[in-house]
């Protein structure tokens, strides 16, 4: 036996009681009994063997075809999105005059009907002396504010184009959204036209405190990018349906952080229509404010339940007033709060059997209702269980914050 045959007997013996581990307590000892059966030594070795054809530069392995299929799905998906869709999207220039002289807004808009109106934000239209629409083929008319309701930031717009370039987008349905389905917005951001972005649902059921002290409901929140100019602009599920309307994004730069919201398509289904007919929305109204249960509400106060809407102020005179419901009747200061909390009220624990979590939950439920509608709360109120009936008014323009509650 030649020396080279030597040295490579003596390297793949070493190599395989490296593999095997040590024997008798060191590493280069021989025992007549081996450690590990032969057929793994076999194994070890036939794996030595394969080393070279998986070393650092071999070429990754492509995705199976039917992984490629799927995502090539997607990719049609979206692409028909804008494809069929994005000619109802237009873009709004609206001229504004100020302190500060005469300015110019930016948004986004989609086609309601082929009457010509057009759904937007309400804040891209606010105070506008002058609006224009530019649909995607450039085309430009003037247009008219039909209607505006600020508290669910909705305005309806009307131009007199052509029929054929009116094609309604078709409405989906907010309440069958689901967290981390595709999404996909369409707009104008910075004035760039015909903009697509997508991402996913990210939460459902946000609530937005509005300046006016009420609060805005059940916003779908999206990572899909929302920047200045997209507000106004459909957000659409994979299938091309509306499932909102892109109006806010969370930032503490001002620029787009991964959080947006829209504004669900069923309300814009009840307040779309009377901004139409009526040039406003009646939104429901109950007139009392109040705090959910927190673990530190809980222990600074027995209140008998572990969720519910807790009553810190009623109202004089409105519908929680007339029906009963109390507020609180202390002030307790406690942990997490800013301002004391008024304790001591009723807790509203169900709205017509429906179970209430807490005050953003009262909230949400409230607009699924319309102005003259009764409604049964269950409200526990010290150690009683009670029904009351509340025949809903309409809210007022403003609504005072009170200890820092929010108001429905």
């Amino acid at each position: 036996m030649t020396g080279r045959r030597i040295w490579l007997l003596a390297l793949v013996l070493a190599l395989l009681l490296l593999a095997c581990g040590p024997v008798d307590g060191s590493l280069f000892s021989f025992s007549e009994t081996p450690t590990r059966p032969p057929a793994v030594a076999r194994q070890v070795t036939a794996e030595i063997r394969r080393l070279p054809a998986a070393t650092a530069t071999s070429a990754p392995a492509l995705p199976p075809s039917e992984g490629l299929a799927v995502l090539d799905a997607v990719d049609g998906a979206r692409s028909s999105v804008y494809a069929r869709f994005g000619g109802s999207v237009v873009h709004i220039l609206v001229q504004k005059t100020g302190a500060g002289g005469t300015g110019e807004g930016t948004g986004s808009g989609w086609v309601w009907d082929q009457n010509g109106f057009l759904v937007t934000n309400n804040h891209v239209v606010e105070g506008a002396d002058s609006v224009t629409v530019i649909f995607p083929d450039q085309t430009q008319y003037e247009a008219t504010i039909v209607g505006t309701d600020a508290d669910s930031d909705l305005a309806v717009i009307q131009v007199n184009a052509p029929v054929e370039s009116l094609v309604p987008l078709e409405l989906g349905d907010s309440e069958a959204v689901q967290v981390g389905q595709t999404a996909i917005a369409i707009g104008n951001p910075f004035g760039f036209d015909g903009t697509m972005t997508s991402g996913i649902v990210s939460a459902i059921g946000r609530v937005s405190r509005q300046s006016s002290g009420y609060s805005l409901p059940n916003l779908i929140q999206t990572d899909a990018s929302i920047n200045p100019g997209n507000s106004g602009g459909p957000l659409f599920d994979i299938h091309g349906r509306v499932i909102g309307v892109n109006t806010m994004i969370y930032s503490r730069t001002g620029e787009f952080s991964g959080i947006g919201f829209a504004v669900p398509v069923n309300l814009v289904r009840r307040v779309v229509p009377s901004l139409i007919a009526d040039g406003g929305y009646r939104h429901p109204y109950l007139g009392m404010s109040g705090y959910s249960i927190t673990p530190a509400l809980r222990e600074a106060v027995e209140l008998g339940v572990d969720r519910g809407a807790v009553v810190g102020d009623v109202t004089e005179g409105s519908p929680a007033d007339r029906a009963g419901l109390r507020g609180g009747t202390r002030n307790v200061v406690v942990e997490g709060y800013v301002d004391p909390v008024a304790l001591g009220g009723d807790v509203i624990v169900a709205m017509d059997g429906q179970p209430i979590e807490g005050m953003d939950d009262l909230i949400a439920q409230l607009e699924r209702y319309t102005v003259g509608d009764a409604v049964v709360l269950t409200v526990v109120r010290g150690d009683e269980w009670l029904e009351l009936t509340v025949v809903l008014g309409e809210r007022p323009a403003t609504r005072e914050r009170l200890f820092g509650s929010i108001s429905p």
